[in-house]
Formats: C-alpha cells, structure tokens, sequence
C-alpha cells in the first residue's frame, strides 16, 4: 500500500506518530471508530491520510494494552480450552468464551482476507474512507447504538457466553471494515440489542478484538515500514508506544464506567462528530 501523506523529517514523523498513537489509544476501545479518527484528525491537522497499513501497524501498541490488561482472563481461557480436550468439559464457562471468541474471529478473518486478495488497492481509495461516507456512517452508529441502550434488557453476563454470540457478535464486528462504524462500537451495541449488560458487552468486546486486530496489525506491518521508510521505523515504534499506554487507560476507564453508566455520552459524540465532520468537509471542499 502507499502511504498518502506527504514525507516527513524524523521528528515530524515522530510526532505524527505519537499523536496517531494516542488517538488510537483513546478511540480503539470507545465506541466512536478508531479508523474514522485516524483518518479524518491527520487529515485536519494537515498531515493527510496516513494509510490503512500505518494506522493498522499502529493498533498493534493497542493489542499489546489489551492483552496486558486482560492476561489473566486469557489465561483462564487457555485453561479452560485445555481443560475441555483433555476431559470434555466443554460447558464450562472459560472454554464456551474461548469457543465464542473463536467462532466470532472467523467473520472478519474471512471478508478482511477476501479484501486483501481481490479489493487491497481498491479499499485504500474506496468512497468508504471519505470523510462525509464517515460522517454519515457515525450518524448512522449513533442512532443504532442509541436503540440498543434504549431497548436492551441487560440481562446476560459474561459467564452466560455461548458460540451463538460469538457469531452474532462476531457478524457484527465485520461492520468495523467500514470506516467510522467502529469495532468496538458495533460489537457492543449488538451485544447489548442481544440483553447483555453493558461491562460485560464491552469485556466481551475487547477480548473478541483481540485475534482479528493482532492479525491485521502483523498482516500490515511490513507496508507500514516501507510507507514511512523516508523516516526509518523509529516514528512507527513510537506511534506504536503511545497507543499500547493510553490504550490500557482507555479500556481500564471504560470497564468502571460502564459499571455505572450507559452509553449515551458516546452516542452524543458520535452524533456531534458525524454533524461536524459533515459541516467542514462542506465548508472547506475537503476530501
């Protein structure tokens, strides 16, 4: 892939990437759309679109956060995996996540390979990633994640996981291929239309990212060097750094404060950032 923005001096670059870090960091795990962000707030600040193998290789600092942060939880799925092979206890709660987070990888690994394959040049430069194709999808996003807090009946927890939800939720994080529908956000709102209770959802959540992100960060990481050759691999490493910390405080923020309160703060945004994406890109003829 070829990266749009203009080349950088080193430190230029560098801050280009630590402040691609931090928004990844903020935005992966919040349901407002990593991929609308990265695109459109490089592009506002001047610096243009920094590619899809950039911003991809960049989530990998996000992965390394949320595998951190949740290390014993997949431990405890590792466990219960082994457990079921070796004894068939395959109802037992870690093995039925570890089942679920299996089934729900299979999606996006199939329609994101299917992309590479047959549609990878197309998909760079695709309508999809304009700025009022973002706008609109996050009006959309907001309006569905709003439904799901209105009308879901939050019943379900995290230890009541079967395949059925893997896939479900798994379908709906295909929707994330979209720029500006966001992986978190769609995994979550189909999650709490399907009764499940907002901490539990978002857990679910970030643990279903974790193959399908890990395998697309690997995946572009060799175009993500060779687009940002110009300034060796240091500025990629230090976007990398910078999302891996604010990612751990996102997620850590979001758990506590789904605990306590519902989602409309992000519906609020997302509405608020689809109206004023929709409102520059009018007035300033960007694309």
């Amino acid at each position: 892939m070829t990266d749009t923005t203009a080349p950088l001096g080193l430190l230029e670059a560098c801050w280009r990437d630590f402040v691609l870090g931090v928004v990844q960091g903020i935005t992966e795990f919040l349901p407002i759309s990593s991929t609308a962000h990265l695109k459109v707030v490089p592009v506002m600040l001047g610096w243009g679109d920094p590619g899809v193998s950039v911003t991809a290789a960049i989530q990998l600092g996000s992965i390394a956060a949320v595998i951190a942060y949740f290390r014993s939880d997949l431990a405890q799925v590792l466990k219960g995996i082994s457990r079921a092979f070796r004894q068939g206890q395959w109802r037992e709660p870690d093995a039925r996540l570890g089942i679920a987070m299996a089934l729900g990888t299979v999606p996006i690994l199939v329609v994101g390979l299917g992309i590479k394959l047959f549609w990878d040049q197309g998909y760079e430069s695709s309508p999809l990633r304009s700025v009022p194709s973002i706008a609109v999808v996050s009006i959309v996003m907001a309006l569905l994640l709003a439904l799901a807090e209105q009308f879901g009946s939050r019943i379900k927890q995290l230890t009541d996981v079967s395949g059925r939800d893997g896939v479900l939720v798994g379908i709906a994080q295909v929707l994330a291929l979209i720029p500006g529908v966001s992986r978190s956000g769609s995994t979550l709102t189909a999650s709490l239309f399907d009764g499940w209770q907002r901490a539990d959802a978002a857990r679910f959540s970030f643990l279903l990212g974790i193959p399908a992100i890990t395998i697309a960060g690997i995946v572009e990481l060799k175009d993500a060097f060779a687009a940002s050759a110009a300034a060796g691999p240091l500025p990629l490493i230090v976007g990398i750094l910078s999302a891996a910390v604010v990612s751990w405080l996102a997620i850590d923020w979001l758990l506590k404060f789904l605990q306590r309160n519902s989602t409309w703060i992000f519906v609020g945004y997302r509405l608020l950032f689809g109206v004023v994406l929709l409102a520059w890109w009018f007035t300033s003829g960007a694309n």
